[in-house]
């Protein structure tokens, strides 16, 4: 059955009393309203009732357009939106003049508005993981701004305003389809590499599509690491099942970039329990909200 991307997903309604219950008090004592996986499809406007907060969760739903009203929210400092199906940013969100940390990763974005450029106190936006080629030259007046996220977008090259960004620290711009590109007034610009980078994952951060894929090729590592170490037994050789499986990293066909590690390499690696190692590349297109939202905070490896 071929999927219909254009089919709206269809989303859970939340009244006034169950945003209510989902107000939070972080450790620093901010008001947190966290409506964070809870299969929203279309932001309720009874949360209107509820805009004097410090920050405002919409994170992992099915949310394909950020209301105008997001306006009344003009107290929050936090406003997270990322692993969402966004097409678009309204004007209005350049009312939102306290906000310091904007997340819109992992959503379907292929412009900003003018208006972004008005968020005067931001210090970190991340716009990876959707469908951006260029930026408007307002973000240049973004004058507090110390962290961008542009990854795994379809930037051919920097932005020129990030030239403007006195404060910046940090730009990421892996995974984009960065080239020689001549600018008008100078020489070619160097070609900057891309390459993938892997993370830890568990079951529950991928999609259903992905732990498919990601199970298959562990039933392929499985048997091939069982085979070799038959192999190692028969002749009497001495190496770890640690060394065989990454041998077999290495050098097994199609690049093997999902793994199940054994328990002492997790531990080493992360100290939690953590089933894959999967390349957000190739997670980052799914029709789900997947790992791909969740790699600010997975373990590089």
């Amino acid at each position: 059955m071929v999927n219909d991307k254009s089919k709206k997903p269809k989303g859970k309604p939340i009244t006034l009393k169950m945003a209510q219950n989902c107000v939070e008090l972080t450790l620093d004592g901010k008001r947190c309203l966290n409506l964070s996986f809870k299969e929203i499809a279309v932001v309720p406007k009874c949360i209107q009732k509820l805009a004097e907060m410090d920050q405002l969760d919409l994170s992992r739903n099915l949310i394909r357009k950020m209301p105008d009203f997001i306006e009344c929210f003009i107290t929050i400092t936090v406003l997270d939106l990322h692993s969402n199906y966004l097409e678009e940013v309204p004007v209005t969100v350049g009312r939102l003049q306290n906000l310091v940390v904007l997340n819109l990763c992992n959503n379907r974005l292929t412009s900003l508005p003018d208006e972004i450029g008005l968020l005067k106190k931001l210090i970190t936006l991340n716009l990876g993981l959707n469908q951006l080629d260029s930026l408007p030259a307002s973000i240049g007046n973004l004058k507090e701004l110390r962290h961008l996220g542009l990854s795994d977008n379809r930037f051919t090259q920097a932005p020129r305003c990030l030239g403007r960004l006195e404060h910046l620290e940090r730009v990421n711009l892996d995974r984009n389809p960065l080239s020689a590109v001549r600018a008008q007034d100078g020489p070619p610009q160097n070609v900057i590499p891309v390459t993938s980078k892997h993370y830890m994952v568990t079951e529950s951060q991928l999609c259903g599509d992905c732990l498919r894929r990601c199970q298959s090729e562990k039933s392929k590592l499985d048997e091939a690491a069982e085979d070799l170490e038959n192999e190692a037994d028969e002749v009497g050789n001495t190496e770890s099942t640690h060394g065989i499986r990454t041998r077999i990293r290495k050098n097994f066909p199609g690049g093997m970039k999902d793994w199940l590690l054994c328990k002492g390499e997790m531990e080493i690696t992360c100290g939690v329990w953590a089933k894959y190692i999967v390349d957000l590349t190739e997670t980052a297109r799914c029709e789900e909200p997947c790992a791909s939202g969740e790699a600010r905070n997975l373990p590089e490896v």
